[in-house]
């Protein structure tokens, strides 16, 4: 499912008009981008959990010239699934 179809799926669900769901949508990946950027979660019971995890340095290989490469820490964004939802996908 891309985003014009779940755009159509939250306007039919929600009997929200497409524009509407448009920006409902919008409005929520900006407030997560927002939210996790700031290092913050987000949690939604039922459904599951945005939260930041931090990356280690590491030392990589390049697999070309197979020379070490140094991998600085970062962060990145996570989804963690709740019980309620992990149900739902195993049926």
């Amino acid at each position: 499912m891309n985003k014009s179809q779940l755009v159509e799926q939250i306007s039919k669900k929600s009997k929200l008009s497409l524009k509407d769901s448009q920006a409902a949508l919008n409005a929520f990946i900006d407030v997560v981008g927002e939210t996790l950027g700031k290092g913050e979660s987000i949690t939604l019971v039922g459904f599951g959990s945005f939260v930041v995890r931090s990356r280690n340095a590491r030392v990589g290989i390049n697999p070309r010239t197979r020379e070490e490469v140094n991998i600085p820490a970062s962060k990145l964004p996570a989804f963690k699934a709740g019980k309620p939802l992990k149900d739902i996908v195993n049926g």
